[in-house]
Formats: structure tokens, sequence, C-alpha cells
């Protein structure tokens, strides 16, 4: 189900940051609240290892893999991501075998490339061969325009992301797995006895922060995939291609406290709510009802509230058999005449084939619809 807002040009027009790169994402509906070249290719430098996350957290949400699964750190893993390689690191011994959540604190806290690596080689055999993976996922949970060539976000040819993906895949992140994003919040890890503290500026410094990752290499500048929550309200931020850390910390907090300040939700249906009805051909009902997937909000300029307006379109009539869940539809919401809102809606029940009589009938309004 897509659900794309258009936001009131003033709000987002008087919002400006010095990332090269931004996109300021409501959670609940997907909607863009501001974006700055966010359909440009960069480097994604240390924010790739979300990509990795979501592989390994695809794995364990279907039992492919198991949390105490342990593995090995090879010497491959530990010198292109161990203390000798000059990036960051979890300081996983030589040999040693680390169980997966352990790894998935070293990737997530302290953003370790020889966690990436260990998980890489234990999934798939090697590093090339888990990046199909991760193209494949990214291809599966719509990355239109990302690719990825290893786990850890290292440099490396073909290998590019856009803020509007990242902002994609960390919402994605937080709605597949709630029972996996607490790794995000955490604040610090130790292994073999070195303390790492989370990366990520805005945990402890921003009102609701909760994720997700950072990035940093010489050509990708330094960039941030944050998230926060405040009063049944998420915000996911992407800012790429500043000059220091300091920046970065800033441009993330400054931009998370003006989506909350400048927007305000508005629930016009709750999920599974009665939205409108579409006719049907040959069923045995004539109608069936429309409904959203999820909660249908509204995420408005609090200076640019109008008077509201809704439209339903959909193809009909539509052709019984009908199963529940067909996305048939699309609801419009305008204010003032501005396109503030459009999302798909699915059919809310199911309708079986009507009666030769009825479906008679059908024929015939249909015809009669057609010569008009």
């Amino acid at each position: 189900m897509s659900l794309t807002l258009m936001v009131m040009p003033s709000a987002a027009q008087l919002y400006q940051t010095s990332a090269k790169h931004a996109t300021l994402m409501d959670f609940d509906s997907g909607a863009t609240l501001f974006s700055k070249d966010e359909d440009e290719q960069m480097p994604p430098a240390s924010l790739a290892k979300l990509m990795t996350i979501e592989v390994v957290f695809h794995a364990l949400k279907n039992n492919e893999l198991s949390l105490d699964d342990e593995f090995l750190i090879s010497e491959n893993a530990w010198r292109k991501g161990g203390a000798n390689s000059g990036g960051s690191t979890m300081f996983a011994k030589l040999d040693s075998s680390v169980s997966l959540d352990d790894l998935l604190h070293g990737i997530i806290v302290q953003s370790g490339n020889d966690a990436c690596i260990a998980v890489a080689e234990g999934m798939a055999g090697n590093e090339a061969t888990f990046a199909q993976l991760m193209n494949r996922r990214a291809e599966e949970i719509g990355l239109k325009h990302s690719r990825f060539a290893n786990s850890t976000g290292l440099p490396a040819e073909d290998q590019y992301v856009t803020a509007r993906d990242l902002a994609h895949l960390a919402r994605h992140l937080i709605e597949e797995y709630p029972d996996l994003y607490h790794y995000f919040a955490i604040p610090e890890f130790t292994w073999n006895n070195i303390t790492q503290r989370n990366r990520n500026p805005i945990l402890g410094a921003t009102e609701g922060a909760d994720g997700l990752k950072t990035g940093h290499t010489q050509a990708a500048g330094y960039g941030v995939v944050a998230s926060a929550a405040r009063n049944n309200q998420r915000l996911i931020a992407v800012l790429g291609g500043m000059k220091s850390k300091k920046e970065r910390r800033e441009e993330a907090r400054k931009i998370i406290d003006w989506g909350f300040r400048a927007f305000v939700s508005k629930r016009i249906y709750d999920a599974d709510e009665e939205i409108a009805f579409a006719s049907v051909h040959g069923g045995n009902k004539s109608e069936v009802v429309l409904v959203s997937e999820r909660p249908v909000n509204l995420f408005m300029a609090r200076a640019n509230q109008g008077r509201l307006k809704a439209r339903v379109y959909y193809n009909g009539p539509l052709e019984a058999p009908i199963d529940e869940g067909q996305e048939v539809a699309t609801l419009k919401v305008w204010a003032d005449d501005k396109l503030i809102l459009e999302t798909s809606l699915i059919t809310g029940e199911s309708i079986g084939m009507g009666s030769m009589t009825q479906r008679a009938i059908d024929g015939v309004e249909e015809l009669l619809l057609g010569w008009l």
C-alpha cells in the first residue's frame, strides 16, 4: 500500500539544512515533509549496515537464524574490519565465535565492520554473495535507487543509496521488526573489555529519539538516519554529505525538532474503518466496502490547515469474485484545493460470484451505462 503526502509549500520551503541530501518522513503515512536532493545517489558509508541488518532481521523473523547462533571471526573479517583496519570495529578476536545477538550489538551500537563481515560470511559464505542477498531484499522492499556491494558500506564501485530509499528502509525496519528495533536505542556496548557508546548523535539528546544509524567516509561525508517518537507521532530523518560530527549532530536534532513543531497529525480513518463502497459486477453483492490497511493520518503544516474534502477513485464496476484485501481504489484528500494526501484502499470483505439472474442484471446495467 502506498501513502504519499503533498506538503503545503510554505512550511517546507521555509526550512533549510546544510546537509547535501535530506529527507524528513512521517512514519505513519510515509509522507515526505521535507526533501533536498533526496533521489540523488550518494555513497552509503556505514548507513549500508541498515541493509545488512534488514537481511539479518528478515532471517530471524523467518526462523532461519537464532540470536544464539554463533559466527566465526575469520582472518578476513579480522583484517578488514578489526582493530588494525583503521575503521569502526567491534574488536572481536581472531578465530573467536560470537553469538548473533552480540554481533547485532556490535553492528548497530559500535558500527563494527568485523561484525558485519562475520555475519555476511556466516550467512552467505562471502561478502559478494551476501551483497546479492542485500540487493534482492532491497528490491523486494521497494528500494528503487540503491545498490549494495558489501555488508559494511566501505567504499566500493557500484555502491550507492539515496536519502529517500534510506528513509523507506528505516520505516520498513521499524514497522516490520518491532521486536528487534530495540537494538537501535542501546546506548553503549562492551566487547573484549572495550566499551563504545552508540554513535547516533540524537540518542539521549533529542526527545523521543530511539534510532537508527550514522555513517562516514571521505567520499560520503557525515550522514545519519534518525528517528524519534513523540505523542504517538514518529518522524524519520535522513541527512547526508555533512562536513563534521558536530554539523551532523546539530542538523539531525534541528530537523527532528522542526518537524514536530511545524506539523500536526490528524487521524481521519482508523485501520479497517469503512471509508467508501465500490460497485461490483457479477457478484452476490452489488457493492464492496473499501478500507485502509493502516490508520490514515493527515500530517499537515500547522500554518496551513484549510477545509478538507476527499474523493475515492477506482476503475469500476469491479469484477467478481473479489478477495478481501485487494488493492482496488485510491483515496485523495485536498485542503483548500491543494492535494495533501493520496493513499491506496483495499477491499474490506470478499465478494463471491452472484446467481445467473444477478449476473444478467448486472450485465444489463453495465451495458446501459456503457451506452450512455
